[in-house]
């Protein structure tokens, strides 16, 4: 094999290599004489078909399987032979296929950046502790009553108020077409309650059974069903019952129709369900001071294929944001020039973390046991209930699947690994300061 190294700019690499024809030829033989030992033929014996006539039918196909594994594993061995790690698939161009000459072939790639790792034990982080108060706790169970709450129907006839529910029958169109699942019957609604598109619930004040209101209401333009979104409905509301809501009191009872079995358990479930919640909260705002942290601290260069690959993804969300009318409040005002010089900074700062991660990862031998994706796979079936077990078995059949799972686990034991590195200070803080963004703080 002769290989010949073009000159190199930044991270890109360029090299010709030439394979002996006799090489290729011989492989070839050698393939199609295997073929030859199982072969079934009409009016030959299984495994006795003549050699030509097998080179004769599979010679080319042979051929072209001969090719790309010869061009695959060249390749393979420049780069290994060089110490140089591929950042994407290499670009390869073949310059001759002529079976009776020698094959000649360029290859052109991005290699991975030599990457130096920083004093990870310079970085400083805080990490915030919130504790679920009382008052919460309170308010929780409060609204978990409430939703266990049953409807009686009251005898006396008048005027809604504020506070009270009516069992309604409401049909809403746009353009005088109905509404897809905009039909509802026997439904209990508050007066003046929130509602599900706002402004519905204050049209109800003052309805008395029997009768019925007309009005119209725009939606949301970010509302999440996107066929009504900023889209003007007709609504016809029939009031046909007043009735009460029964709110069943805090006690063991209601705790064990839960599911728990008393009243003291539930609170504590639902205090152990807070500080999760709040402790998940701390540990993104941490994670992300020590990304930036990382941001800081690595300067290296990074594949600009990669950075393409990022930021198309990131363009393609921003551009069906933008048609859904969804865009983010900061980026309407901006034009597409602007908004791409900062979203190829935000892909160039991925790229560059995701590599590093790796990298470090790489360097300390961290990697993703087959019990610790076994449990990322039951955790992401038990997302879909009553089908985990298909979902399993998707898995199962799919590795591929699976593996999707593998990236992010990978991306937190590294981020584990850091942190136990870093100087961390933990501070006491609020439910509500942890809750903030970090640059409101």
């Amino acid at each position: 094999m002769q290989v010949t190294e073009t000159p190199s700019e930044g991270l890109k690499r360029a090299f010709t290599v030439v394979l002996p024809q006799a090489d290729l030829e011989g492989k070839r033989a050698a393939k199609l004489a295997d073929l030859g030992k199982n072969l079934r033929l009409p009016g030959f014996r299984p495994g006795k078909v003549p050699l030509t006539i097998v080179r004769q039918r599979y010679g080319t196909a042979v051929m072209a399987e001969v090719l790309e594994e010869s061009v695959n594993r060249a390749t393979q061995q420049v780069l290994s032979e060089r110490g140089l790690r591929a950042a994407m698939q290499p670009k390869v161009d073949l310059v001759t296929t002529d079976k009776d000459r020698d094959l000649e072939f360029k290859f052109e790639l991005e290699v991975l950046p030599e990457i130096v790792l920083p004093d990870f034990g310079a970085i400083q982080l805080t990490r915030l502790k919130a504790e679920p108060a009382a008052e919460a706790v309170d308010k929780a169970l409060a609204d978990i009553a409430t939703r266990q709450r049953t409807f009686e129907d009251l005898d006396e006839v008048r005027p809604a108020g504020k506070g009270d529910f009516l069992s309604i029958d409401v049909a809403g169109t746009v353009d005088g077409k109905p509404v897809p699942g905009g039909d509802g019957k026997d439904m209990d609604a508050e007066v003046g309650g929130t509602g599900f598109v706002p402004g519905f619930a204050e049209h109800l004040e003052g309805m008395a059974p029997g009768e019925t209101r007309r009005f119209a209401l725009t939606f949301p333009a970010d509302y999440q069903g996107k066929e009504l979104a900023g889209k003007e409905v007709q609504f016809e509301v029939t009031a046909k019952k007043l009735r009460r809501a029964v709110v069943p009191p805090l006690d063991d009872e209601l705790a064990r129709k839960l599911g728990v079995e008393s009243l003291d358990k539930l609170r504590e479930a639902v205090t152990q369900q807070f500080q999760r919640d709040y402790d998940q909260l701390s540990r993104m705002r941490l994670k992300r001071e020590l990304l930036d942290a990382l941001a800081k601290l690595t300067t290296f260069a990074v594949p600009e294929g990669l950075v393409a690959v990022e930021f198309d993804q990131i363009w393609r969300r921003l551009e069906a944001d933008r048609a859904a009318g969804q865009l983010d409040e900061e980026d309407r005002g901006k034009d597409d020039e602007t908004l791409r010089a900062e979203y190829r900074a935000i892909a160039e700062r991925r790229v560059r973390l995701g590599l590093l991660l790796a990298e470090i990862g790489r360097v300390q031998n961290i990697g993703v046991g087959k019990d610790e994706m076994t449990r990322a796979m039951r955790a992401e079936a038990s997302r879909y209930r009553g089908q985990e077990a298909q979902v399993m078995e998707l898995f199962r059949k799919n590795p591929e699947a699976a593996e999707h799972l593998r990236g992010p686990l990978f991306e937190e034991k590294v981020v584990d690994f850091l942190i136990q590195l870093a100087r961390v200070e933990d501070r006491p803080a609020s439910p509500e300061e942890l809750a903030r963004e970090p640059d409101a703080a």
